[in-house]
């Protein structure tokens, strides 16, 4: 493999995991073991698009290519710890990814689609101040095959009969600080000899890591929320810790020239209603401010209360207000319905397993340079 590639998995008995490979490494492993490269895009097939997780079931493949692949490689799920189902029918799997850490992964059907929110660490070092995922912690990015191992478990779940027609990369961490793992898995996603969802079916959240969203950009355009959360600097540095590194002007300017690629889709802007913290009028007007003549799309989201937590969601008639004061000001806006609250898979609540790694996250070592 590249010096550079990407987090593979290798088994503890040391065979190459398969799940999560990029097609073009696919095809290396199979030219290395002097086969054609169209048994990589065989392999795809059984794998992503008819969930086989059993070479001998491969039966388009020699018998002798699969006896070779049974000693060399493996296609093993992370296991599952705990599955939970809300009685909104969004469902929940707590993933074991070794070392005592655990990942939450979350389906949230809906009448005209259904979407997959998946982690992309265990943990996050960006320290928002409202975030469940934030306030455990970070231990370290997962693999390709953790990430993409997700999905796969998922539709194993869910059966043939239900269809999976978008993913977010919204669950836990940050997935563009995972981003040399992130994106082999959206290329998979994206691959018709995979899942063949559509780029506007794939979504990337960011707290705001703005060198990363310039390099997506040109790797991969896919859908892009952006978690804004305030509508001036001083407010946000203290929701979103990234925002003192990025602040809201050079996020904005990244965001614009990563639409351009986008051919007239929109920026999400997701914005938690936190009560008397962000969700005055005053607030959407400067945040009408900022987005008006944009191509941008608020998403307002009712906090969803964890343990431990300080914040409150806004009441129901000032989200109203505020989401009316966005339209009268051109700018678009919605006000997102809160699913499998009852199972802590609503947005924000998804906490996971994490043993922190960091002695310190983000938003206390940036506290402390300020104070310097």
């Amino acid at each position: 493999m590249p010096q550079n590639a990407l987090s593979v998995d290798i088994a503890d008995s040391g065979k190459l995991n398969l799940i999560g490979l990029p097609a073009a490494e696919l095809e290396e492993f199979f030219c290395s073991l002097e086969e054609r490269p169209f048994r990589a895009r065989q392999l795809l097939a059984w794998l992503y698009q008819r969930h086989t997780l059993d070479f001998q079931q491969m039966t388009d493949i020699s018998l002798r290519l699969r006896k070779q692949l049974e000693l060399l490689a493996t296609l093993r799920l992370p296991g599952v710890v705990r599955a939970q189902e809300s009685a909104d029918g969004t469902r929940k799997w707590l993933i074991d990814v070794g070392g005592g850490q655990a990942v939450e992964t979350v389906f949230i059907p809906e009448p005209k689609r259904t979407t997959l929110c998946i982690s992309s660490q265990a943990g996050c070092a960006m320290d928002c101040s409202f975030c469940a995922t934030g306030q455990q912690g970070f231990n370290r990015n997962l693999s390709a095959t953790e990430i993409l191992g997700q999905v796969l478990i998922a539709r194993r779940a869910l059966g043939p009969d239900v269809a999976l027609t978008n993913v977010v990369f919204m669950g836990m961490g940050e997935p563009l600080a995972n981003y040399r793992n992130v994106i082999p898995v959206v290329q998979l996603l994206l691959d018709d000899r995979a899942f063949g969802l559509s780029r506007r079916r794939v979504t990337i959240s960011t707290a705001g890591l703005v060198p990363q969203i310039l390099k997506l950009s040109k790797d991969c355009n896919v859908a892009l929320a952006v978690s804004l959360h305030a509508p001036n600097d001083s407010l946000r540095d203290q929701l979103v810790p990234i925002n003192r590194r990025h602040p809201i002007a050079e996020l904005l300017d990244a965001c614009w020239d990563y639409a351009e690629c986008l051919a007239s889709r929109q920026i999400t802007f997701e914005y938690a209603m936190l009560r008397d913290v962000n969700d005055s009028i005053k607030d959407a007007r400067t945040l009408a401010r900022l987005l008006r003549g944009r191509p941008a799309k608020v998403n307002l989201i009712p906090f969803n209360p964890f343990p431990g937590t300080r914040y409150e969601c806004s009441r129901d008639e000032v989200i109203e207000a505020f989401v009316s004061e966005l339209w009268s000001a051109g700018v678009v806006a919605t006000i997102r319905r809160t699913r499998g609250s009852d199972i802590a898979a609503a947005c924000g609540q998804l906490a996971g397993q994490v043993d922190d790694r960091t002695r310190s996250r983000l938003g206390a070592k940036l506290a402390r340079v300020a104070n310097q």
